[in-house]
């Protein structure tokens, strides 16, 4: 019996000693992951990716390396279609994805977009803050009361940007009188814009992003949210309506349920379609973990990034379920998103 217990040891032994194959992977010669950056250096995503890239290793099973690689172009299709289409499908691309480009698919509305977004593998979010609209502190307009009464100049990048797409929206769904002024050519651009008096406010930003770039809009309260977007009420603008609260009519329910859903991706991290399952299952674990973690935490803080996670799996169904959005819905929201008229920017 004493022989057969020994023998039955020696046979798990090495059961309990193999290696971890996603740690051999990630701590192997060279082995280094890289952090594409969908815009170009100092901006939001670059701050949280190189923030992530700080912090994120040392939770992955074998330590790799971050190389962070800013690839702008086209608000963030560029590098949406460079992780689809060619970076190599083995775990070691990582990338916060263009917040708009989940809905962007949904809606068909950039043919330029060649990867399928609903095949990324999803290892979680940084930040979901609401979508808001805001206004100069200087504007008349005090309230989105006031804005179903009084034209208000709001300032926007592209046409057929988020920025563009939203005040249209609640003209067409709320009654307001956006007045839509596009062409300038950045956020930045439009915030400048605010404080010389050529526009009144902002067609969307997060909070969290004005928390982050121009924190003294928030101490000295510079901006007036008028509304937020998403599918529940940020604590952080208890005074700024939200969407889903408001009265619309009953055709204009379910654009209003996509909006929300579409507006709270926030800073969502991928790596490529067909990753190693193991690999997928390992970033994620060690996404969770990096949200935890006090440096990252201090680190973060310090920067005012406003870190609000939410893991790779509730992540993944929140994008199928935009990705899901019917003909009649898609149908819907393109009408209501549509700007029949803009004016150009000074």
């Amino acid at each position: 019996m004493k022989i057969w217990r020994l023998a039955f040891v020696a046979a798990l032994a090495p059961m309990g000693a193999q290696a971890d194959p996603v740690a051999d992977f990630y701590a192997g010669a060279g082995k280094e992951i890289r952090a594409v950056i969908r815009s170009e250096p100092g901006s939001g995503y670059d701050q949280l990716t190189r923030l992530l890239a700080r912090h994120m290793p040392r939770h992955i099973p074998g330590a790799p390396a971050f190389v962070s690689v800013n690839m702008p172009g086209g608000g963030g299709i560029l590098a949406a279609n460079y992780l689809a289409n060619v970076a190599p499908k083995d775990g070691t691309i990582l990338s916060i994805v263009g917040q708009g480009l989940v809905a962007d698919q949904a809606l068909g509305l950039s043919p330029q977009l060649k990867a399928d977004v609903g095949k990324f593998n999803w290892i979680g979010n940084l930040q979901s803050s609401n979508q808001m609209l805001a206004v100069w502190h200087a504007s008349p307009t005090r309230s989105l009361e006031d804005a179903k009464t009084r034209e208000t100049t709001i300032g926007t990048t592209g046409a057929g940007s988020a920025s563009v797409h939203y005040p249209t929206f609640y003209n067409n769904v709320l009654g307001t009188r956006f007045k839509i002024v596009f062409g300038y050519t950045s956020g930045p651009a439009i915030n400048l814009a605010m404080e010389r008096g050529e526009v009144e406010g902002r067609g969307t930003n997060t909070y969290a992003s004005y928390l982050s770039a121009t924190p003294h809009y928030i101490e000295k309260k510079l901006i007036r949210p008028l509304i937020q977007i998403g599918v529940k009420k940020d604590p952080a603008m208890p005074d700024a309506p939200l969407l889903l609260d408001q009265p619309v009519r009953d055709e204009h329910k379910a654009p209003v349920a996509f909006m929300s859903k579409a507006a709270t991706m926030g800073r969502p991290l991928a790596t490529t379609p067909d990753a190693p399952p193991d690999r997928v299952a390992a970033l994620r674990k060690a996404f969770d973990a990096t949200m935890k973690d006090p440096a990252f935490v201090a680190e973060a803080d310090k920067m005012q990034a406003e870190i609000d996670p939410m893991s790779g799996e509730d992540l993944a169904r929140l994008v199928n379920d935009i990705l899901a959005a019917g003909p009649q819905v898609r149908d819907s929201v393109l009408a209501l998103i549509s700007a029949p008229q803009a004016a150009g920017a000074k």
